[in-house]
């Protein structure tokens, strides 16, 4: 049997809080890389001047240490913990949810989240946070978190398909939603696509999506074929950046499909904004 590893909640804690920290204040490298391509190949006036506001809001954000938007977000952290590992301090989630108060109080993040769906009254430490967990093999404990605006959590969908469905009823179902949402996700978007599964497990794989690294293509050939077709779709339907028009409604598209019931076909969408604040990190 493999030797065991202890990690303590308080390097757990200590991560989260750090990472909160980076995904806030800075765009993720390759997502600034993304908008000054997009910028050069936009043939729209507009959709360049809004491009370029991007990128500036993003150096501004970085020098002057404020939020890369007003809205900071729900915190969703995805762990994969190895099956070594053993977790010791202070109760995981406890942990997590301290670790995310005390980011919010200590960088003046904006405190977005309401203690009951119905009654609306501000928790005042943007907790609880959403956390999901996978056990992998290993000694390793993966952190990842990702910080999602209600604009574009707004946008989100799912359609239960029937098993016949075809391609082009599938691309048609994402033309039709982003052309529906409009600037409200505020696009360029970083489309996750959730594909089989159940219904919450397509939800869950469209999230997970777009952590993949941007510019990145899906393993499989099939999949990385048909997430060009669904880019070049959604790109032509000219909503362009913020809703302006132009070429470039969304950056990126990112498939994670699952296996399913064989009488089901859940297509899920998870809409994220041009912020794609999301950082990781192993321990």
């Amino acid at each position: 049997m493999a030797d065991s590893r202890i990690i303590n909640t308080t390097l757990i804690r200590d991560a989260i809080v750090q990472l909160i920290h980076e995904a806030s204040f800075q765009l993720h490298p390759e997502t600034r890389t993304t908008f000054i391509q997009m910028r050069d190949t936009e043939e729209s006036g507009i959709a360049r001047q809004t491009l370029d506001t991007l990128i500036l809001n993003d150096d501004i954000a970085k020098a002057e240490q404020v939020p890369l938007c007003q809205d900071c977000g729900s915190v969703v952290v995805f762990l994969e913990i190895g099956q070594q590992v053993i977790i010791e301090g202070e109760q995981l989630n406890d942990a997590i949810h301290d670790a995310v108060a005390h980011a919010y109080e200590k960088y003046y993040l904006r405190k977005s989240i309401v203690a009951d769906p119905l009654q609306r009254v501000n928790t005042g430490t943007n907790t609880p946070s959403f956390i999901h967990i996978d056990m992998v093999q290993g000694d390793k404990l993966g952190i990842t978190v990702y910080l999602k605006g209600g604009g574009s959590e707004n946008m989100s969908s799912l359609h239960m398909f029937r098993p016949t469905a075809s391609e082009d009823e599938i691309i048609d179902y994402i033309v039709q939603t982003v052309r529906d949402a409009g600037p409200n996700p505020c696009p360029p978007l970083f489309l996750g696509v959730g594909i089989g599964g159940t219904a919450d497990v397509a939800m869950l794989n469209a999230k997970k999506a777009v952590l993949r690294k941007p510019g990145s293509f899906h393993p499989v050939d099939y999949y990385r074929k048909l997430e060009e077709k669904i880019l070049h779709a959604v790109n032509d339907t000219g909503v362009g950046p913020l809703g302006f028009g132009g070429r470039n409604t969304a950056a990126a598209v990112y498939i994670k499909e699952a296996a399913t019931h064989i009488a089901t076909l859940p297509v899920a969408l998870n809409l994220n904004c041009h912020s794609l604040r999301y950082r990781g990190t192993i321990l």
